[in-house]
């Protein structure tokens, strides 16, 4: 996670549609972690370009 908090929201949204775009797994762990960051960011989107 970045030290920045400021950017925690982005670097997130950016993690979850670089997982989904390659259909990447996601163990509990990182889901875990990632759900608990973005309840942090209520209006920040995820837009997911998908791979060809």
């Amino acid at each position: 996670m970045p030290t920045f908090e400021g950017y925690r929201c982005q670097y997130v949204t950016d993690w979850v549609a670089d997982k989904t775009r390659y259909g990447l797994a996601v163990d509990v762990s990182e889901e875990a972690a990632l759900s608990q960051t973005l309840s942090r960011c209520p209006n920040e989107p995820v837009t997911v370009t998908l791979a060809r």
